[in-house]
């Protein structure tokens, strides 16, 4: 593959100040009047600007796909078309963690029929991990593209090697994603002793 080592370095400098600033809308800001679809989209698209488009150039989030999520179960359905705070702590999660993490295990992390007290503790404690984790990135980013950001003599080869990084620290939060949920309810006796070990 061959880079410009210039313009991916301008790149993950901004997206390292975009980072820093960006943050989840806390609970009391999200609305808290019941909305109908084509204004929760509007809001989704704002909370959630750095979600990318899909390869054929498609939004991020759609009307489709929130009627998927409430078809599959993964978000409690509408009240008479309308969507409230519960529902956009809902879709802000389903949607940023999409992502990285596969529909079922989003199904597991996110049960449905919760009170709305639960709602918000999950929402609360996922906002600030979120933030926090945005944090946790940068620098691991600066680390990786360190070569990138601050060597004159970097190369294509550089930028390829943090390419190859990324993915595999991606592979591996998912992987360990995957891992602990299906942990869920499980207590050390209850695991043979060839079976305790991150290999499922």
């Amino acid at each position: 593959m061959a880079y410009d080592v210039k313009l991916i370095g301008t790149k993950l400098r901004r997206w390292e100040n975009y980072l820093n600033s960006f943050r989840l809308p806390q609970w009391d800001e999200l609305p808290d009047m019941d909305l109908y679809m084509d204004q929760v989209v509007i809001l989704l698209q704002r909370y959630l600007n750095f979600l990318p488009e899909d390869e054929h150039g498609n939004a991020a989030i759609t009307p489709s796909i929130i009627n998927n999520y409430v078809r599959l179960k993964i978000m409690p359905p509408p009240v008479k078309k309308k969507y409230t705070r519960v529902h956009m702590a809902y879709l802000i999660m389903v949607c940023s963690l999409k992502q990285s993490v596969n529909i079922p295990y989003i199904q597991k992390m996110l049960p449905l029929g919760l009170p709305e007290t639960e709602v918000r503790r999950i929402y609360e404690g996922y906002v600030q991990t979120h933030h926090e984790m945005c944090l946790a990135f940068i620098k691991l980013a600066r680390a990786a593209g360190d070569t990138v950001l601050h060597s004159p003599e970097a190369l294509s080869e550089d930028v390829e090697r943090l390419v190859y990084s990324s993915a595999i620290v991606s592979g591996f939060s998912k992987l360990l994603t995957e891992k602990l949920v299906h942990l869920e309810g499980e207590t050390l006796g209850s695991q043979p002793e060839s079976e305790i070990t991150l290999k499922r």
